[in-house]
């Protein structure tokens, strides 16, 4: 099924582990609408592939990735991206400075980009680091032209 021209419900589901990873109707809709409104805009302005390491997660496959409780990745709001020949930083400045609607943009360990749409449009533009073996999240590290 396609969510977009770009992006297909298989891809927002990938998992690289052996369990069942599949979305019901309102994670469905979330995720038609994360692509309709951040990856597809980001796609066509940046006019390269994007790659999703991980969308949508199952209760199970969420934690078993050691994945919050509160995952929006749960609801199928968020997704984790790359950009070959961008660096993570680039990938979500440019989130920010097309005006796209995200929710959170996060610059995570400087090796992908998470990024969601949600009913909260909190707006969050953060960077995620590893200090003391913790991950601790530095608040408004893009410039946000």
């Amino acid at each position: 099924m396609q969510l977009s021209p770009n992006f297909s419900l298989a891809e927002l589901t990938v998992t690289g582990r052996n369990m069942r990873n599949v979305p019901g109707d309102a994670e469905i809709a979330n995720l038609r609408a994360l692509a309709a409104n951040i990856l597809q805009p980001l796609r066509d302005a940046i006019d390269r592939p994007i790659t999703v390491t991980s969308g949508f997660r199952s209760p199970k496959v969420n934690a078993a990735v050691g994945g919050a409780a509160t995952s929006q990745h749960l609801r199928g709001e968020a997704a984790d991206i790359r950009v070959e020949g961008m660096t993570p930083l680039q990938v979500a400045q440019t989130i920010v400075d097309l005006g796209l609607p995200f929710d959170q943009v996060i610059n995570e360990f400087d090796s992908w980009v998470h990024v969601s749409f949600g009913p909260r449009h909190r707006r969050e533009k953060k960077k995620a680091i590893k200090r003391a073996g913790k991950t601790v999240y530095l608040p408004n590290t893009l410039t946000g032209k």
